[in-house]
């Protein structure tokens, strides 16, 4: 968002001042923005996690997630499933029939409960039937170093972060198809056909916040998006975009709901 805020304050002309607001798992940022006026100066840079997670697990939010108006679609970073460079399978196939060979299964990394590296293992679990036994971490850097010392023989994670650094075994994207990027390395989908999985983050204003207002926020957000400089950097991180109208970004948002909501009921995640 940094990178995105600053090439916008120079469309604009003017500065623009990104806080960080932590805390509550995203309701604190939320809830802020939540009560800005609708006028287009305040936006919330929102995770997936903030739409598909927060609700079910804070059912007192002050309120409403849907209320936000969508303003444009920033990034996406496809989940990827990669194991210990110690651990003899060379392809996802290997790893669900290992699973299923190995006595008690195989562990799966997982930092953060209730994320979505956490809701991706999961689903993966649910749509290949591997036996997978979750362990939980308090960060995705311990998750990592016991995945990389064999520890633990697998992590899902989004493939910007330390799993894309070469220090594990990627087996498969959780793209809809191989990515450019990466051509060697399969989707998940050649596999488990309709599998797909990212960490995304969105644009959106405040509740009530005019359509126009919207619509040329979306504008000036899809042009900064296609700045060389930013297309580059993107790629460095294995992030990709969508140029997408506020409306296409409610329908996306909506799908991902759909998505995600019995994988959050399914691991019985405790409210907050």
């Amino acid at each position: 968002m940094r990178l995105v805020a600053d090439r916008l304050g120079k469309l604009w002309g003017q500065q623009t001042v990104l806080v960080n607001q932590p805390g509550a798992g995203g309701a604190l940022a939320a809830r802020a923005v939540a009560e800005a006026p609708p006028d287009g100066y305040t936006l919330f840079m929102a995770l997936a996690s903030a739409f598909v997670v927060l609700p079910e697990l804070q059912t007192n939010l002050p309120f409403n997630v849907n209320d936000f108006v969508p303003v444009g679609f920033v990034g996406e970073v496809p989940m990827a499933i990669a194991v210990s460079p110690t651990f003899q399978v060379h392809s996802l196939a290997d790893l669900i029939a290992q699973s299923k060979r190995q006595p008690g299964g195989l562990n799966a990394a997982v930092a953060f409960r209730g994320g979505v590296p956490h809701l991706t293992t999961e689903l993966f679990r649910t749509r290949s039937g591997a036996n997978l036994t979750t362990i939980h971490y308090p960060s995705s850097a311990q998750s990592m170093t016991d995945v990389i010392s064999g520890r633990v023989q697998i992590i899902l994670e989004g493939l910007g972060g330390p799993v894309g650094g070469g220090q594990v075994k990627v087996l498969a994207v959780a793209s809809p198809e191989r990515l450019a990027s990466r051509p060697d390395v399969p989707a998940v989908s050649e596999t488990i056909p309709g599998f797909a999985a990212s960490g995304w983050y969105v644009l959106v204003a405040p509740p009530r916040t005019p359509a126009r207002i919207a619509r040329k926020l979306n504008d000036d957000l899809r042009a900064v998006l296609a700045l060389p400089e930013v297309k580059d950097k993107f790629g460095e991180l294995n992030t990709s975009t969508r140029s997408l109208s506020p409306e296409q970004v409610g329908e996306f948002i909506r799908s991902e709901q759909q998505l995600w909501k019995p994988i959050v009921k399914r691991l019985g995640l405790p409210p907050q």
